[in-house]
């Protein structure tokens, strides 16, 4: 009776995976292409974390969006990021090292330095950060879009990963666009550099 049950097993196996997106790679490295694919305004859609002090921080976020710059001269990404946070709007410029080989980002905070690996899937429009993927007890995984809402198809790629990490889609905090408060500044701040750059020329 073993046979048939495994063949029958076997000639399903295709139909599940032409249903299911396959699982991002955690470590890929970088290219020019990589990076003109990630640079721009993206949207913070959701995230797991189980190492407590970034849990603790996804858990404050009511909704963000962020800037990437690219600066290929010295292997940095600059990061504006606009946090709505227990009510507030919250702005960060900050730097973070790129390993093109490890396809890495990396921040220095308080004295330890956080890295995370960039994954993409096949969607340009989507992308995720994994932290410590191989340490079950604190690793994390953060999905990104560059609209604040995301398809059904975008938000199944990001609970594969889940599940392809070991977690689980009950560990999930998710942001609310409507919650965003730093729209204004943001507008501020566009306005600021349209001016700038305008006197330059």
């Amino acid at each position: 009776m073993a046979l048939p049950w495994a063949l029958a097993i076997f000639s399903l196996l295709p139909l599940l995976d032409a249903r299911s997106p396959a699982c991002t790679d955690v470590t890929v490295p970088v290219t020019n292409a990589t990076l003109n694919q990630i640079s721009g305004k993206w949207f913070y859609i959701a995230s797991v974390h189980r190492y407590p002090e970034f849990k603790e921080m996804a858990s404050k976020i009511e909704a963000a969006f962020f800037y990437f710059a690219l600066n290929y001269t010295d292997d940095t990404l600059l990061l504006r990021e606009y946090l709505t946070s227990e009510g507030e709007c919250i702005y960060n410029e900050r730097s973070l090292s790129l390993s093109w080989e490890n396809g890495t980002l990396s921040k220095l905070e308080n004295g330890t330095e956080h890295t995370a690996d960039l994954m993409l899937p096949k969607d340009p429009k989507i992308f995720m950060l994994a932290f410590r993927p191989g340490d079950k007890e604190n690793r994390g995984l953060s999905f990104y879009a560059d609209k604040p809402q995301v398809t059904p198809e975008q938000m199944e790629q990001f609970y594969e990963d889940l599940a392809c990490l070991g977690m689980d889609k009950s560990e999930v905090m998710y942001t609310e666009e409507k919650k965003d408060l730093c729209e204004p500044l943001e507008k501020l701040h566009n306005e600021e550099r349209k001016k700038e750059s305008e006197t330059q020329h």
